[in-house]
């Protein structure tokens, strides 16, 4: 499903009027109608009593239809305004002009008291607020009433996003509302599925409140839900070539794991042929742990790490393989560090680039400059900071902007990992993933994350799609392990155990609670 900005949502709403002649009050209403069905589908609605907190804009609007409708149907209503009734425009002063009209308690709000009790007391609050037209922090009434409506609601639906998260970030301006379900309407926005916004959403429902598909699936809105192609059959009469064959190129002395769980989880992940160029001291004990892998010991620096005098061997052994992985704990020697610039610049095969090979690159970004084959690039945010040259504060509040720009600077395909991990193409094109958890935060993660990608390539999906189908797989083997095993205690070996289920999973049917929250959403 495609994710729109506020901008794009916007044009999309004015498209809607002028070339397709249906009025603002038509959508507005339509919203307002989805809205109502989810109410009475979750709580019900004859005989219940709802509070409404209505803003100054379209979004109140959408509020007052749905109270109109909740009335109509029974329940009792209760509406504050946070803004004077002359302040409203549009369609939005139509319905509620209609809503004066039908005798709805309608109070305006100078302070939080006249709505503490009915808060309290109502069996849902229905926050329509700011929706995504908020662009500064929260202030004033608005922020003592977002407060009251966290600290005393039973149940809260949200009107297309939580009031006090910015739709294109997700970021919280200053305080949101902790919604139990939100309604948003046309797409969904960057805000609704970026945190901290995701979390405040609580369950997702979107409507397209009678957009045409054409009008809503338009190649400019380039920003979309993680949903990959599906896998290849395996070849039952393929050996293991057939399935991929990879080089690694990882480790140094004191960093074991992350050459091991980077070469071992491509196996896992349904790869053929895993081969590891590690320093020498540390193959033997790597061998003990993955001795399915094929161990190339490589000449040392002083301090452990791989010599600058491996790159011609290594560029022969990469020249036949399907894909390189180079970067896993290969430690920050300035050797070792020269070697990734190397490679990168002279191999001709497609290059995946992880962990201290990204710190290698960050230094001197012009060794992608002349690269003819695909990149792929995996940093979390320290590494994109580096990167880009900007502060991980800054990338916090623009995730897919900053991905944008990276992707097309670099010429990659960039991984920015993380909670939602982001997938951005030199072409403008990202995919929000949802598979995954908080229990994966644990060292060794990532380095799965490169063995998945490239099993995902060997199993015969191209880059872009392998890609974006390992992140997936990745988040379900993580999501498999927290469920059995619990989010706080999984690790990297965990996860890494759990790829072949996700795998089978994905090809023979996903359990509908994890494919569902993958979708993002439920369509109405």
């Amino acid at each position: 499903m495609k994710i729109s900005t506020v901008a794009q949502m916007r044009t999309l709403d004015c498209e809607a009027s002028e070339n397709l002649g249906i009025p603002e009050t038509i959508l507005m209403e339509n919203a307002g109608e989805a809205a109502y069905f989810i109410v009475l589908k979750e709580t019900g609605v004859a005989g219940k009593r709802f509070v409404l907190f209505c803003g100054p804009g379209n979004n109140g609007g959408d509020g007052f239809v749905v109270a109109r409708k909740l009335r109509s149907s029974g329940a009792e209503v209760v509406v504050f305004l946070l803004a004077t009734p002359g302040q409203f425009r549009g369609a939005a002063k139509k319905n509620l002009d209609i809503l004066t009209r039908l005798s709805v308690p309608i109070t305006e709000l100078t302070s939080p008291e006249p709505a503490l009790a009915p808060t309290a007391q109502c069996d849902a609050v229905i926050d329509a607020i700011f929706g995504t037209g908020l662009s500064r922090p929260v202030e004033g009434l608005a922020r003592d009433i977002i407060g009251l409506i966290n600290t005393r609601a039973r149940k809260v639906y949200s009107l297309d996003i939580p009031s006090g998260i910015h739709g294109d970030t997700g970021e919280e301006m200053g305080c949101a509302v902790q919604a139990d379900t939100t309604i948003t309407f046309g797409l969904p926005k960057i805000g609704n599925l970026l945190y901290p916004g995701y979390a405040r959403c609580g369950k997702l429902y979107v409507t397209h409140i009678s957009f045409p598909p054409q009008h809503y699936d338009r190649d400019s809105i380039t920003t979309a839900v993680n949903l990959p192609p599906s896998l290849p059959p395996r070849d039952k009469t393929g050996h293991k070539g057939s399935f991929g064959d990879v080089l690694f190129i990882a480790g140094a002395a004191g960093y074991l794991g992350a050459p091991y769980f980077s070469a071992y989880s491509f196996l896992k992940a349904g790869g053929g042929y895993s081969r590891l160029a590690a320093p020498a001291a540390i193959a033997p004990y790597i061998a003990m742990k993955g001795s399915e892998l094929v161990l190339l010991p490589q000449t040392e620096t002083p301090e452990g790490t791989l010599a600058l005098s491996n790159k011609a061997d290594l560029l022969k052994t990469a020249a036949d393989r399907d894909l390189v992985v180079i970067g896993p704990g290969l430690a920050l020697n300035a050797e070792t560090q020269q070697l990734v610039r190397d490679v990168a610049a002279e191999c001709d095969r497609p290059l995946l680039i992880d962990g201290d090979g990204l710190t290698a690159i960050a230094a001197a970004p012009e060794s992608l400059a002349t690269r003819k084959a695909p990149t792929i690039l995996t940093p979390h945010a320290g590494e994109m900071a580096r990167l880009v040259k900007k502060g991980i504060a800054d990338i916090a509040k623009d995730r897919i902007g900053t991905l944008k720009e990276a992707a097309q600077a670099f010429k990659a395909v960039i991984v920015l990992k993380g909670a939602h991990s982001l997938i951005g193409y030199p072409d403008g094109r990202v995919y929000v993933n949802l598979s995954g958890n908080p229990g994966m935060a644990k060292a060794g993660t990532g380095d799965v994350l490169n063995g998945v990608i490239a099993a995902m390539h060997g199993l015969g999906l191209p880059i872009p799609e392998a890609v974006c189908k390992g992140v997936f797989l990745h988040g379900v083997a993580g999501d498999l392990a927290a469920r059995n095993l619990g989010e706080d205690g999984i690790s990297a070996q965990d996860i890494l155990e759990h790829l072949p289920l996700a795998v089978e999973l994905d090809r023979e049917g996903l359990p509908e609670d994890l494919a569902s929250r993958y979708r993002g959403c439920e369509v109405i």
